[in-house]
């Protein structure tokens, strides 16, 4: 227990903040919430078990914040913590949990660690709720369904009582909820709902029950509450919602007017992070909100007095909570001090929450010195807005430390592979023609006759799970305990035993499994020049999936042959087409920490670059199909659709580079997920891929009538199979996805494939599930070829 004094109780007077965060990374320093979740799920760990290490993990994330310089006392230590999904959380505490999981629910209304699990995961025929990004982030969250009918409620206490664990340690913390006006705008309509139902027309129903959530963590004792509403910040998310600044002014007086009839409340803090606020900061400022936290990376600071504002908490994020470099604090200190007369108090704070960032630097021993100098972690940054708030609160403090920042980025800026003239010479060599192929007529005849594939071809989308086994080697060749020799000779079984088994199960084109990968985008940052990775580097995408992304210094070349020795023993081991992987340029970039020195347009265009000579020299070993994967296309699509344009034309130019070398025959693939593809239709069209495979099964093909409209008209592979969750979905359920393919899309275009790669899965579950898969794409090959029989 800790010995910090008792904290304040609610109505008494608490310090004003000088710094603080939006959030923090909640995976623990060693994935320990990861570890807990799976330990629960393999049967491992009960309930009550998993509980004590979650508990444990929050723990010490606030003592660990304390210890950085947020103080203990004043609120300014975020309460962020989400077993899964924050988004998730809020369903379920506001009482929408799907009707299909009404069985978890207590009798109290409370949802434990293995219902929220299962509402998240899905079980049997149960579907889990669907996922997709948050904004322009690699972290994915839960779509909740709301339906006119559905009743919300106060029903599920969690976050209070996490708020309370810590005050009862002797820690006085800041709750952080999603938005109502966030939520209902990131739901989708529950089925049933009528035609032009909108989960945001809930709005004042969910109100009241936000002002019960409010008034019970005022009631516990939280002097203030952060209210996150990103969705404030994109167009996309905002989309066809007439009136909408009106409507958030109107929100938040409704509710704080609700709130002023509880026996107390806790301040508010609305935050906004991911961009710019636009209009909605005047809304937000003329309501009696009591805080407002402004993204000042990707968005813009008020130049001049905003009505309401000049009485209100200002946390203004002047430090990159998305990425990991070291704020130059010199000028970040200038934008706090001309802040100081338009706001009540500003306070020093991130972007956005700290969960996009791995932990600590200092745990990263093995990283070039120089380059960790340039680098700031989860606590790096907390300590950065620490002592930008008391260089604003008291000049001249840390003088030293503004200093040496700009001197890092100085020293970043002129360090060698930084800029390599040979590679920008040579893409300033190229011409328009190094973008374009053949038409597609031309390269489809070419195909047919080269692959020679059936009518509703069967793949996967590249790799195969990563078994105990596979991650033994790699740790082993690690720690030397395998020669670099032996450490080949175990992939290369993997992946013969890969091929006979995708052989046995009759899948039409083959992979090798991707038994050499650690992660899709670390394993090519590994093998190509201008990068470095780290070993706990650890950042959640969703759930307990937890990927290190690299970090992207330098110019990037590319100096041998990456994944083209794999691919050639696949080959050499069937008389099936083999399908080459790799990795896109934009998903390269969404999923690295890239530098930030230049435009994103230009580092994607060396990516490209090293690529394009990857895809040649897989042609030159007899690879005749490679997959070229974008699953991170839309993420990366600006939040304001001004900006779209632009960032549209240089991604679509930097996969066309990659891939617009290979020769007519050659079918080049690409993949992309968890998108919401009628945003981005014309620019997938644009990439000019032979087949596009895209997620779908979780949506049950939601996104087939953006393409039936957009006239797609080459190869389209929908996904089948969910492999997100552990449920093995039957014949039947893929054939009846199948039909909606192809009455939707003209059968010659369908390609049949899972949703994503099955790197998560184990083989119990592929198994079936890829053989459910083939044995539907036979069903409905005979139904349409009975069909044509009879029509004929």
């Amino acid at each position: 227990m800790s010995t910090q004094t008792p904290t304040p109780r609610p109505g008494t007077d608490v310090p004003a903040w000088s710094a603080t965060v939006l959030g923090y990374p909640r995976i623990g320093p060693r994935r320990e919430t990861k570890k807990a979740l799976e330990a629960l799920w393999a049967g491992h760990a009960d309930v009550a078990t998993t509980e004590r290490a979650l508990a444990a993990v929050r723990a010490r994330t606030v003592r660990r914040l304390n210890d950085l310089g947020l103080h203990a006392h004043d609120a300014s230590i975020p309460s962020a913590f989400s077993a899964y999904d924050q988004v998730l959380d809020t369903a379920i505490a506001v009482g929408s949990v799907p009707p299909r999981f009404a069985d978890v629910v207590g009798a109290d209304g409370r949802v434990d660690l293995a219902g929220l699990s299962t509402i998240a995961r899905g079980r049997g025929t149960d579907a889990p709720l669907e996922m997709t990004k948050w904004f322009d982030t690699n972290y994915h969250y839960l779509v909740p369904e709301i339906g006119p009918d559905t009743r919300f409620r106060f029903a599920d206490d969690r976050g209070v009582r996490e708020f309370t664990e810590a005050l009862a340690d002797g820690f006085l913390t800041r709750p952080v909820l999603v938005g109502p006006v966030t939520f209902l705008l990131l739901a989708k309509p529950a089925d049933g709902s009528p035609e032009g139902f909108a989960p945001i027309d809930r709005l004042d129903d969910l109100l009241p029950v936000y002002a019960e959530l409010l008034a019970a963590h005022a009631a516990a004792g939280a002097a203030w509450v952060q209210l996150d509403e990103p969705a404030l910040v994109s167009d996309s998310a905002t989309e066809g919602v007439d009136g909408l600044a009106e409507l958030v002014r109107s929100a938040y007086d409704t509710l704080l007017t609700a709130l002023a009839a509880a026996p107390a409340r806790p301040r508010l803090l609305v935050a906004a992070p991911y961009g710019d606020l636009g209009e909605h900061l005047a809304s937000l400022a003329a309501t009696a909100v009591d805080g407002l936290a402004l993204d000042l990376v990707r968005g813009s600071a008020p130049t001049g007095p905003v009505p309401g504002l000049d009485g209100k908490t200002l946390v203004a994020g002047v430090v990159d909570g998305h990425n990991v470099w070291r704020a130059d604090l010199a000028p970040a200190l200038a934008q706090l001090q001309a802040l100081v007369p338009l706001a009540g108090t500003v306070v020093a704070g991130t972007s956005t929450s700290l969960l996009h960032v791995p932990h600590d630097v200092a745990d990263e021993p093995h990283l070039d010195q120089r380059l960790r100098g340039w680098l700031a972690f989860a606590d790096q940054k907390v300590a950065e807005v620490v002592l930008l708030g008391e260089a604003l609160h008291h000049p001249g403090t840390g003088s030293d430390t503004l200093a040496a920042s700009s001197s890092a980025r100085a020293d970043r800026l002129a360090a060698p592979g930084v800029v390599r003239p040979e590679v920008r010479e040579r893409l300033a060599g190229l011409s328009e023609d190094a973008l374009h192929r053949s038409d597609y007529a031309v390269r489809r005849a070419a195909q047919d006759e080269a692959l020679d594939l059936p009518l509703l071809p069967t793949t996967t989308i590249g790799s195969f799970p990563q078994t105990g086994e596979i991650r033994a080697a790699r740790a082993a060749r690690t720690a030397g305990r395998l020669t670099q020799e032996q450490y080949e000779e175990f992939l290369r079984a993997e992946i013969d035993r890969v091929v006979a088994l995708q052989e046995e199960l009759g899948l039409d084109v083959v992979v090798h499994g991707e038994p050499e990968r650690n992660d899709m985008v670390q394993y090519f940052a590994e093998n190509l020049d201008g990068f470095a990775v780290t070993r706990n580097g650890w950042v959640q995408s969703y759930g307990s999936r937890c990927v290190r992304p690299p970090i992207l210094w330098g110019d990037v070349t590319r100096s041998a042959p990456i994944t083209v020795p794999w691919s050639a023993h696949a080959a050499s081991r069937t008389p099936k087409p083999v399908k080459g992987m790799l990795t896109g340029p934009v998903t390269i970039l969404a999923w690295s920490f890239v530098r930030d020195d230049q435009p994103l347009a230009d580092t994607a265009r060396q990516v490209a670059l090293a690529l394009r000579d990857e895809v040649a020299d897989l042609e030159a070993a007899g690879i005749g199909v490679v997959q070229v994967d974008e699953p991170a296309l839309r993420e990366l699509l600006p939040l304001r659709r001004a900006d779209q344009p632009a960032y549209l034309d240089w991604s679509v130019a930097a996969f066309r580079l990659a891939t617009a070398g290979a020769a007519d025959a050659t079918q080049i693939h690409t993949h992309l997920c968890y998108s919401e593809f009628g945003e981005v239709i014309d620019a997938i069209d644009r990439l000019d891929a032979d087949v596009t495979s895209i997620e779908a099964a979780r949506s049950r093909m939601e996104v087939l009538p953006d393409i039936a409209r957009a006239g797609f008209a080459r190869g389209i592979g929908p996904g089948v199979y969910d492999i997100h969750s552990p449920r093995v979905p039957s014949r039947e359920e893929v054939a009846e996805l199948l039909r909606l393919a192809v009455a939707s899309v003209p059968v010659r275009q369908v390609w049949v494939n899972p949703d994503c790669g099955l790197k998560t899965r184990g083989y119990a579950e592929t198994v079936p599930a890829l053989r459910n898969l083939v044995t539907a794409a036979q069903e409905v090959r005979a139904e349409l070829a009975s069909t044509a029989v009879t029509a004929g």
